[in-house]
């Protein structure tokens, strides 16, 4: 199953309008009133790559496939959700089964559009969403822990499981996260296998207003110094503009985004943001036929990449021939690669590298 990024927040700060615009649709309900969207909403979204376009002429490929992210539009989140208020059972159980987390914050202020708080503070927003999952968090290791003290007490080797989870407890009662643990820890490895909400990564969207397009807000930069100060991630987009600017063609897109002065897209921002945060990569194949984009985890190595494509191929795996793609678009043709010594032969150790241009070789 793709890796998938749960879009989280109160109710009525601008997520189903955010996941519509990302998917360039209206299936998610987006209305002034806590609790429009009940059952989550999933939608595929492709990654913006210009290095298709490019390889695709270069190979005057028929078409183009470019990877793609899973979007998970969650229902909104009140304060009490880990005791059951609002839909908070149905909001914890659904960001449990996605892989990483973009919590989307209101920074603007706006009297025609409800705040179930009552006005916007994007940190009280998130000290509040933090502290639901934290809850849920350490209600799930609670009963992992009366678990392992029986297990410890049949095999004393698992003790350091049941130390590490004490680790945990402790971490999320000061109100910290379980992703405040480096990666590869053991506290970390017992976060993962408990499933816990403050595990997964995060990405948090300052939802802006037009004014704040060019130059973010206050409250929008309070966002990124909590982001800052617990290693996470922030952006800030305009939800509103997005969705308008998700149903208009490229070139009326490209003209308004001069008007307002934006350099980049928003939607683009946050899905390669969000594609990076679940520690994907992309490696590239481009012929005749077709320019594609293929979705590896970073330290993928070849076999299992070929694999990707087809299990034969993996199966079969001899070599990967490999051309940085930066050499692919200045000597354009193979012969060219060839002569200049730009193409590698690598084996099945080789670790795979953002932006490779491969073709793999195999027994059938």
């Amino acid at each position: 199953m793709a890796l998938s990024c749960g879009i989280v927040g109160l109710p009525n700060v601008g997520k189903s309008t955010i996941f519509n615009a990302l998917t360039r649709s209206a299936q998610a309900l987006a209305a002034n009133y806590p609790f429009a969207t009940i059952e989550p909403n999933v939608g595929e979204v492709p990654v913006p790559d210009p290095r298709l376009g490019v390889l695709a002429e270069l190979s005057r490929s028929e078409r183009i496939v470019p990877a793609t992210m899973r979007f998970v539009d969650i229902a909104g989140l009140v304060r009490g959700a880990a005791s059951g208020q609002g839909l908070g059972n149905a909001f914890l159980s659904h960001i449990r089964e996605t892989d990483a987390v973009a919590m989307v914050v209101r920074c603007f202020d706006d009297d025609n559009v409800t705040h179930v708080e009552g006005g916007a503070d994007p940190l009280r927003d998130i000290e509040i969403i933090d502290i639901e999952m934290a809850l849920a968090d350490l209600a799930s290791l609670q009963k992992r822990r009366d678990k392992l003290q029986r297990e410890v007490r049949a095999n004393p080797k698992e003790a350091p499981k049941l130390e590490a989870l004490d680790r945990l407890v402790a971490v999320l009662e000061a109100g910290r996260p379980a992703r405040s643990f480096p990666p590869g820890s053991v506290e970390a490895e017992t976060a993962r296998e408990a499933f816990l909400l403050t595990a997964k990564p995060m990405l948090y969207v300052a939802n802006v207003d037009e004014a704040q397009i060019t130059e973010p807000g206050p409250m929008a930069r309070a966002v990124f110094e909590h982001a800052a100060r617990e290693n996470s991630r922030a952006i800030a987009f305009d939800g509103k503009i997005e969705a308008e600017f998700a149903g208009m063609s490229d070139d009326d897109v490209a003209m308004f985004r001069a008007d307002y002065g934006i350099t980049s897209g928003g939607l683009d921002r946050l899905i390669v943001e969000a594609y990076d945060l679940l520690g994907l990569m992309t490696f590239l194949t481009t012929g005749d036929k077709e320019t594609r984009a293929w979705t590896i985890e970073k330290g993928t190595k070849a076999p299992q990449a070929a694999g990707k494509i087809h299990t034969d191929i993996e199966r079969g795996f001899i070599r990967a021939e490999i051309v940085a793609y930066a050499d692919y678009v200045t000597f354009k043709t193979m012969d060219a690669l060839r002569a200049a010594g730009k193409l590698r032969s690598e084996g099945k150790e080789y670790v795979m590298q953002e932006g490779d241009v491969v073709e793999f070789r195999f027994n059938v």
